[in-house]
């Protein structure tokens, strides 16, 4: 099964801009034990939702035809934490696209409330420098994957209507 840490897209700029939100709720159960009597949402996964906003932006750039894996996370600060009934936002940047990787910068949000910066760098692997071989089919970009990214752009198209 693939998790995804994204509810829908409000807004996607191919090859510039992405912006996702996610409603947190106490039917998550990882919410359960971090903390107990005082749920948040882990941090590591805000900074999931984030590297699937920001990677699937930068996997769109290409038409999906290249693996793209999270590399690096340059810097990741949070501000306030995020608790269940809350919905974040999260809107990546996409500030370099070469053959080999890209980079992206992030916010997330809470209404006006900045909650975290997350700035990542991905790699396109099958332009990896070290010579490994990957397999043909794209497992990053999946049919599973394609088939809810039509949704998400679907419920995105909707909100414009």
């Amino acid at each position: 099964m693939r998790w995804f840490w994204i509810d829908r897209f409000e807004q996607f700029e191919s090859g510039r801009r992405a912006v996702a939100v996610k409603s947190v709720t106490l039917a998550e159960e990882h919410l359960h034990d971090h903390f107990p009597g005082f749920p948040v949402m882990p941090a590591s996964l805000l900074i999931e939702g984030m590297a699937q906003t920001a990677g699937i932006l930068v996997g769109e750039a290409r038409q999906f035809a290249e693996k793209v894996i999270l590399a690096k996370i340059k810097r990741a600060v949070f501000h306030s934490l995020v608790r269940p009934g809350q919905q974040v936002r999260y809107e990546a940047l996409l500030e370099q696209l070469s053959d080999g990787a890209a980079a992206t910068s992030g916010r997330i949000t809470r209404g006006d409330e900045l909650v975290g910066e997350v700035d990542i760098v991905f790699s396109h692997i099958d332009q990896n420098m070290a010579g490994l071989n990957f397999p043909r089919e794209n497992f990053v970009f999946n049919q599973e994957f394609m088939t809810m990214f039509e949704v998400f752009r679907g419920q995105e198209e909707a909100v414009r209507l």
